[in-house]
C-alpha cells in the first residue's frame, strides 16, 4: 500500500464522521481489533501514548488503511 492509497486511523476518521472525530476512531479501533476491518496496525507502548487512547493501543497515526476496505466496512455498519 503507498500513501496514495491508504488512510491512517484518523484520516478514515475524519471522513467518517468529521463532527465527531474521536468517537469515529474509537469505533474503527474496535472494528480493527474485532476483525471486521482490515488495517496494517501499529500499537503504542504505553509510555509511548500520544493523545486520546483508543482501544488496543491503536497508534491513529501510523495505523494504515485502504479506502476501499474502510467504505466497504462503513457500509455494512
Amino acid at each position: 500500500m503507498n500513501d496514495q492509497s491508504r488512510l491512517n486511523l484518523h484520516e478514515a476518521a475524519r471522513r467518517l464522521a468529521p463532527d465527531a472525530i474521536h468517537e469515529a476512531e474509537v469505533a474503527i479501533a474496535h472494528a480493527i481489533e474485532h476483525g471486521e476491518l482490515a488495517a496494517n496496525v501499529k500499537r503504542w507502548a504505553t509510555e509511548q501514548w500520544e493523545g486520546q487512547q483508543l482501544p488496543g493501543n491503536l497508534n491513529r497515526l501510523e495505523t494504515w488503511i485502504a479506502p476501499a476496505e474502510l467504505a466497504r466496512w462503513a457500509a455494512r455498519r
